[in-house]
């Protein structure tokens, strides 16, 4: 799946939020949308790098304790 595949899922996903509002204007959209995708995200970068932290945060462009934190947030590390 290209970049711009993956913005075509994200747009029109976004499109359908809005719809099912159905003129009520969203609160907080920026960081329910950063929760949402950061979840999944974490999860298939972990996976592919076989739990390896550190592999993970390279590919992510994150610091390990940045990337480490995030994964106590989601709940995806104890």
């Amino acid at each position: 799946m290209s970049k711009k595949q993956i913005e075509e899922c994200v747009r029109a996903s976004l499109e359908g939020y809005f719809k099912d509002l159905r003129g009520i204007e969203p609160d907080g959209l920026y960081d329910m949308m950063v929760h949402v995708l950061e979840k999944p995200l974490l999860e298939v970068v972990m996976q592919q790098a076989d739990q390896n932290q550190s592999r993970a945060a390279l590919w992510l462009g994150l610091n390990r304790n940045t990337l480490r934190k995030k994964l106590l947030d989601h709940k995806l590390i104890k």
